[in-house]
């Protein structure tokens, strides 16, 4: 699945909208009218990823402190950390509100 894919999914698991259009070169959405909108990046923000996780009820899961995890959980939605941490939980978020909406 696309990131816009995944966005435009995710906004609408959440009730979040309209939605206007995708940007690609920001990797978001613009949300809201045409002449009032905000833009919406919960893959590249932790505001608008944590915000995203409430209004779906998810739990996200990082490992215990003391041990060093490989991946970040968020539900059902597994991520490897690779370089980024952060990166790596905000895409397991959105990855898991896109797979709440029903096809």
């Amino acid at each position: 699945m696309s990131d816009q894919q995944l966005l435009e999914r995710a906004a609408r698991a959440a009730g979040i909208g309209p939605i206007l259009c995708y940007e690609s070169s920001r990797n978001c959405l613009r949300i809201g009218d045409r002449k009032q909108y905000r833009l919406w990046r919960p893959l590249d923000d932790d505001g608008d990823a944590l915000r995203l996780a409430t209004a779906t009820g998810q739990a996200v899961f990082t490992g215990l402190p003391h041990e060093a995890p490989a991946y970040a959980v968020s539900d059902h939605s597994r991520e490897d950390f690779g370089e980024d941490k952060d990166a790596a939980v905000r895409r397991a978020i959105v990855r898991d509100a896109a797979e709440q909406l029903k096809p």
